[in-house]
């Protein structure tokens, strides 16, 4: 299994783990993901990133959608290609929620399934440069033609001749937002994903491979898909302690990331078993009290979804993982020794497999 590395986004200053990146570089870790919600954006670290380190890949997990144009995303995403000298960069894209599209970026919900599917087209025929840019979809159409349009917009061709296989992964949850990850898409940023989950979730992407095969007239594989999991990494003698200190971020995403009516980190707990447990996490956010909402957090739910403890337990429960079917797993940590711990578990299993 691969390993990569999460750093997320920034909190209230920018924050960015250069020593842990170089340090996972050398370990051998595959990637290096970036986020963002509200605050750093997902591509600009990884510029700076591409130059400060070898060969570790540079993902976005996620690029948000409503951020950014589709033309500006392929832009981006071949710029720091180019800058880290080809074939680093990976575009994860996501939609993120309404409250974010709405709110911060000011578009419109829409049809995000579309959206996301023209998305994805349309930064394709950038990178490849086959012909000026145009595109006829559900959700999004080039040139522009709607309200308070010209009506001269002109179809284009990239100026930079960028690298035509920049590889883009989904973050997806939903049955049919996984198929359509599994058809359009290099990659699956395997949102909810824990042992045991593949599952329920294999029949929808190999659906999608079906479309894929179906639309291009290219079969299309498992073997030409990857499944990137990620859990949070604690190394802790104290169990119950690393648990507790996850705990304020499922609650804030579960209690208060979304409307009361749309959250799709709250759904995922219900359909995981949890659905008591997520209402009242939710109850008790909305109401202000988040410590109680803290509290509320079954450590069940933490410790399904994560890898604490002592580095023997973290590597014994790592197996889990290993055979997951995942072909991928992004450690959650900003802590040093969990990214050695780990780096030693992926060895000490490769060994023991090829043994």
């Amino acid at each position: 299994m691969k390993l990569g590395l999460s750093i997320g986004y920034s909190k209230a200053q920018l924050d960015l783990p250069v020593k842990l990146v170089q340090r996972a570089d050398e370990l051998g870790y595959d990637t290096v993901w970036t986020a963002e919600a509200y605050g750093t954006d997902a591509v600009t670290p990884l510029a700076y990133l591409a130059a400060i380190t070898k060969r570790i890949k540079l993902g976005t997990a996620v690029m948000q959608l409503a951020a950014r144009s589709p033309a500006n995303a392929a832009m981006c995403a071949g710029t720091v290609d180019a800058l880290a000298g080809g074939g680093r960069f990976i575009a994860g894209l996501g939609v993120s929620g309404p409250q974010i599209v709405e709110g911060w970026y000011g578009e419109p919900w829409g049809r995000p399934y579309y959206r996301v599917k023209d998305y994805a087209a349309i930064m394709r025929k950038i990178w490849k440069r086959e012909a000026p840019l145009t595109h006829e979809g559900t959700e999004i159409s080039l040139p522009y033609t709607g309200e308070g349009a010209l009506g001269v917009g002109k179809p284009l061709k990239s100026i930079l001749h960028m690298n035509p296989d920049i590889p883009i992964y989904l973050g997806t949850e939903t049955d049919a937002m996984v198929r359509l990850t599994g058809e359009i898409a290099d990659g699956w940023l395997a949102l909810g994903f824990v042992p045991g989950s593949l599952a329920h979730h294999m029949p929808m992407l190999e659906e999608g491979f079906r479309r894929a095969e179906k639309a291009t007239g290219s079969k299309k594989t498992r073997a030409d898909f990857t499944i990137q999991a990620s859990c949070h990494v604690i190394v802790d003698d104290d169990v119950k302690a690393a648990l507790a200190r996850l705990k304020p971020e499922v609650a804030l995403y579960v209690g208060g990331m979304g409307h009361k009516d749309k959250n799709f980190h709250k759904d995922m707990m219900i359909r995981r078993g949890f659905g008591d447990a997520a209402a009242r996490i939710q109850e008790l956010y909305l109401a202000g009290r988040k410590e109680e909402a803290h509290a509320a957090v079954p450590d069940e739910w933490v410790d399904m979804k994560s890898l604490v403890g002592p580095p023997a337990r973290i590597k014994e429960r790592f197996r889990a993982w290993e055979e997951s079917g995942a072909d991928a797993l992004t450690v959650r940590s900003r802590q040093p020794q969990a990214i050695e711990v780990m780096a030693e578990a992926a060895r000490l299993n490769a060994a023991g497999a090829t043994a």
